[in-house]
């Protein structure tokens, strides 16, 4: 790890933590709100929904914005911006008089509030050693777990005790909140760069450069399509639980809290086992055992023997497997890019966002008063990703050894 003190270092993952849960935060503290939404606009807790996809459309746009943006300008004044853009919109929101009107202004809030997410996983690759990244990006998913206990539990009681609109208001604090860590805490890890071209033709020769590149790829995908099994639990537990279980705002909130410690312990065990074991080892375990807890879920579910108890303890199962899985593949991912962490990040990001913006949509499109939408997305996201990861495995080795075969042709005509 870098040469900071120990105090520093704990401030600076915090910081960067926060940055990188205003997104899960966003999304996780409105879900107890649906049914209160949709009865203040007058309309379904299905056309509230499409909120949360539109939420995922802005935050993927957004970080393919921001990521040119880091590189040009630095990390801290592009965090400024789009945090600021991210307070006006939840302002917005805790206004909003109409149903489309919260769609669109919960696009505005994404745009700003992913530049969070994107810099702090650049900055990740800016201030440690590659060999500490993925238990770094573990460490921030602690502080990035707190939100789904925090979160959905808050939300339910200042849904039930105020209202839906002063959970916008929280977000608002939290984010004021973000912004004085930023100003007093964070220092700025990369100087300007008035040499990187902001022309769109350079931005996307800079992104192609990056996504064709076999690690990249690999790695993006399998954690993107992973994650997006999330997206689809996130975007149908509010159904699933509250509809078709009939549990509370604040029970809901309890389960989703429950559910996302899976994910915490996890995502701690990993810094242990990476001691041990390496990273695509710990991957390859991780897909595997979500693919067949996604299958189960899903024979359950069609056999109607998925009651509540057994749902969450599968869903938790689920989790758990991810909090092994995503630190991981992102830390591996962006390996090979410390020259051009921020771009590389922005597009990581955009496909993990793209990707859960999709599974999100699915689940609402097809929803039928069950868990088998859920289900059966979240499933297909596990088997995906875990397909994705040994087709790109075979090819990293495959490229692996023609360069060792080159190399060693090479050498042996240097040597007649």
């Amino acid at each position: 790890m870098n040469n900071k003190r120990p105090t520093q270092n704990y401030y600076l993952i915090l910081i960067l933590g926060l940055l990188t849960a205003i997104g899960p935060f966003s999304i996780d503290m409105y879900l107890p709100a649906f049914p209160d939404i949709a009865k203040g606009l007058h309309t379904t807790v299905a056309q509230v929904m499409l909120s949360l996809s539109s939420f995922f459309i802005g935050i993927s746009a957004g970080q393919m914005i921001y990521g040119p943006l880091l590189e040009r300008f630095g990390r801290k004044k592009p965090l400024y911006v789009g945090l600021s853009i991210y307070l006006l919109a939840s302002l917005g929101c805790a206004l909003a008089a109409s149903v489309q009107a919260l769609i669109v202004l919960r696009l505005l809030q994404a745009l700003g509030g992913c530049v969070g997410m994107v810099a702090a996983r650049a900055m990740v690759r800016d201030l440690f050693d590659v060999s500490e990244n993925a238990k770094v990006f573990s460490m921030l998913m602690l502080v990035v777990a707190v939100s789904p206990i925090i979160a959905p539990t808050a939300g339910g009681y200042i849904t039930a005790a105020l209202g839906w609109r002063w959970v916008f208001v929280l977000l608002m604090i939290v984010d004021v909140i973000i912004l004085a860590g930023i100003y007093f805490l964070l220092p700025e890890s990369k100087q300007p760069n008035p040499d990187f071209s902001l022309k769109p033709v350079s931005i996307i020769s800079n992104f192609a450069g990056i996504i064709k590149h076999p690690q990249f790829y690999t790695y993006a995908l399998t954690a993107a399509i992973s994650a997006a099994g999330l997206y689809a639990y996130i975007g149908g537990s509010p159904s699933v639980f509250m509809g078709i279980f009939h549990v509370s705002e604040k029970q809901y909130g309890w389960i989703f809290a429950l559910i996302a410690m899976g994910l915490i312990g996890a995502s701690q065990i990993n810094t242990v086992i990476l001691k041990t074991y390496s990273s695509e080892q710990i991957i390859k375990v991780a897909l595997a055992c979500q693919s067949t807890i996604g299958v189960v879920l899903v024979a359950l579910t069609l056999l109607g023997w998925n009651d509540l108890f057994i749902t969450i303890f599968l869903i938790f199962l689920f989790l758990c497997c991810q909090g092994f899985t995503f630190p991981n593949a992102s830390a591996l991912s962006l390996a090979a890019f410390g020259h051009n962490a921020g771009s590389a990040s922005a597009l990581l990001g955009a496909i993990q966002m793209s990707i859960g913006a999709c599974t999100s949509a699915l689940v609402s499109v097809f929803q039928n008063n069950t868990a088998l939408p859920m289900a059966a997305v979240m499933a297909c996201c596990a088997i995906g990703a875990f397909s994705v990861f040994r087709l790109g495995r075979n090819i990293i080795c495959q490229k692996a050894r023609a360069t060792a075969v080159e190399e060693e042709d090479v050498e042996m005509i240097s040597t007649l």
